[in-house]
């Protein structure tokens, strides 16, 4: 055994320091490129990992050149009196510059993997910047940042060609253990580098050992140890710089939206006004739904546009405003509810308040007691079903009684039997909320059954708006017919003042309202098709029709019967209309005789234009 420990204890003390640049180096990195985006972040993510794909002796001679005397910071240092060069300070700069690149990808990619959800979710809470970095990013991505420091301490303590370029090998100096070993491997001492090896190895492994088990302790606790509640840091009222301040409650009440946002696909141009009433927003999968919340939401930003709420205005392109989503007042629910992981229900919901903790514990009781969760708020979102985290979400949306209620299809994770009792609890909170409320979904039942108004959207544009019996009765388009469930259509060629013919049907129709005079299609709503008696006579009424089964489709409650006109069918997929009836009446239907007699309501034909734009 080497009686000469000294590249013990200056390894130690270069890789701590160099640990604490690398790591706050690299923290600070990693999170400003997470929200950095445009042509020059490939660049800076390229320099920021060169020293790790660079040979060491490369980035050794780059920083001898730069910290050297006749360097640019040399000089400096010099003029400071302050040398650098072959010192063990030297030594740690080599080793912080080394290590910073897996310091940095790493804490990167821990960052990247939190979903963006949550920290737009708690944008909208009201909460800083700082708060949301030291309370949501920070925890979530810590085991993965403390992965990366626990590599960069390992790979600092076995630095060594940049460390010998810049620091050099002086006993008792600048010698660290890779140089010892070196050292010891030229002079023929094998003993001495056997030691140092098992030293360094060592110390590498007990520091990942020690990293794994406090990975694994944090993981098996956090299910069985309660979060404490913190004191929220108390921030003093601030004056909008670019903004105006909120309108006093006598202004004008409302949501008024009238923005332009360019998507890959198309362009998002809507124009719509909410009051107290619920408007839902309908359209399929892709028609700019969400997007529009984002933008009135504030994590996206409209092209052009402007979006007011009670008379105060949140974003204005003409004058340049745009309000942040934490001063907004807006509560926001998303698809996955974005619960906080790593906080206690108890934590979620009360997140973007400010109270003292003492303060919050009536509030918090209140809330759980409302929602049918108390004696849940110790627990973690992982341990709730998916009806109870939706009540958690909606509840710390609504803890600070925002002016607008934001909810991003909220039903869409649930099973049917659970989505039918979360409707009713939303129904009567949304019947008892004291503001305005956007629902945005694609299942027409659920859009019929909780809001009062409809914005009908397709492919970013307002093709129908108004009362939802307006719509769903009297749908003016082919569009609006089609996205609210309409299955049957032909094209009309109209006959006389009141008949027209449908080609795609097979049948001359009468019509009882005036035509649009850019007609183009007749539809007509696959449950309104009335079955009459066998006795009945087609003469005895318009829009009678003998009609032969072609095909059928069964689902748990109803049957949906393909039929044929005036003939039987050749083939199932010959048809020319969809009837949907219950169970119930197939069963009366299936035993009777073809042709049945079928009856098409004229008051329930839908005379319908096609123009090239039906944006509203």
């Amino acid at each position: 055994m080497p009686w000469d420990l000294s590249p013990l204890w200056i390894s130690l003390k270069v890789v701590a320091v160099a640990t604490l640049l690398s790591f706050g180096l690299g923290l600070t990195m990693a999170y400003r490129m997470v929200h950095t985006q445009g042509r020059w972040r490939s660049l800076i993510d390229g320099l920021c990992i060169a020293p790790l794909i660079l040979p060491p002796t490369v980035v050794g001679f780059v920083l001898l050149q730069l910290l050297g005397r006749r360097g640019l910071v040399g000089r400096l240092l010099q003029q400071l009196q302050v040398d650098l060069i072959f010192t063990w300070y030297a030594g740690a700069i080599a080793a912080a510059v080394v290590t910073f690149p897996l310091m940095y990808r790493t804490a990167l990619a821990a960052f990247e993997q939190i979903d963006g959800n949550l920290l737009q979710v708690a944008r909208t809470l009201g909460v800083s910047e700082w708060r949301i970095f030291w309370h949501l990013s920070l925890p979530l991505a810590l085991p993965g940042i403390l992965a990366g420091t626990t590599l960069a301490f390992a790979r600092g303590l076995g630095e060594f060609g940049a460390t010998l370029m810049l620091a050099g090998n002086i006993p008792g100096v600048t010698t660290t253990i890779p140089l010892a070993i070196f050292a010891a491997v030229e002079a023929g001492d094998t003993a001495e580098a056997w030691f140092w090896s098992a030293v360094i190895l060592s110390i590498s492994l007990s520091a990942i050992a020690l990293t794994n088990l406090w990975v694994a302790q944090r993981q098996r606790h956090s299910q069985n140890f309660r979060l404490v509640l913190r004191r929220p840091p108390v921030r003093r009222p601030t004056a909008l710089r670019h903004y105006p301040p909120p309108a006093p409650p006598s202004a004008a009440t409302g949501l008024v939206v009238d923005l332009h946002k360019t998507l890959p696909d198309y362009d998002l141009r809507v124009q719509f006004q909410g009051d107290r009433q619920t408007l839902g927003i309908l359209g399929a999968s892709g028609a700019g739904k969400s997007v529009l919340l984002r933008c009135i939401a504030g994590i996206d930003t409209p092209d052009a546009g402007l979006i007011m709420l009670n008379g105060r205005v949140l974003f204005d392109a003409r004058r340049g405003i745009n309000v942040p989503s934490r001063d907004r007042h807006i509560g926001l629910l998303f698809q996955n509810y974005a619960l906080f992981p790593h906080l206690t229900v108890a934590q979620n919901i009360v997140f973007g308040e400010r109270d003292r903790p003492s303060h919050l514990a009536p509030r918090i009781a209140a809330q759980l007691a409302a929602l049918g969760l108390k004696g849940l708020g110790d627990r973690y979102p992982h341990q709730l079903s998916g009806g109870q985290q939706q009540r958690v979400a909606l509840a710390r949306a609504l803890i600070r009684q925002p002016q607008l209620l934001l909810l991003d299809e909220p039903f869409s994770a649930l099973d049917t039997h659970l989505r039918s009792q979360m409707e009713q609890e939303l129904s009567a909170t949304l019947e008892n909320y004291d503001g305005t409320s956007l629902l945005v979904t694609h299942n027409l039942e659920e859009a019929y059954r909780l809001c009062q108004n409809l914005l009908i959207l397709d492919a970013g544009r307002a093709i129908a708006t108004g009362s939802k019996h307006q719509i769903f009765e009297q749908p003016q388009t082919v569009s609006v017919a089609r996205l609210t469930g309409c299955k049957n259509f032909s094209a009309a060629q109209p006959q006389t003042p009141q008949t027209l013919f449908a080609p795609d049907w097979n049948c001359t129709l009468t019509t009882l309202e005036s035509r649009p005079p850019d007609l183009a299609q007749v539809g007509f709503r696959a449950h309104q098709i009335q079955f009459l008696p066998a006795t009945a006579l087609p003469r005895h009424r318009p829009n009678t029709f003998p009609a032969w089964l072609a095909a059928t489709s069964e689902t748990p409650h109803r049957m949906t019967l393909y039929l044929t006109l005036h003939r039987p069918a050749t083939h199932p997929g010959d048809y020319h209309l969809q009837a949907e009836v219950f169970k119930e009446k197939w069963a009366q239907l299936k035993d009777q005789p073809l042709p049945w007699l079928i009856y098409l309501d004229p008051l329930k034909l839908m005379l319908l234009s096609d123009p090239q734009d039906e944006s509203v």
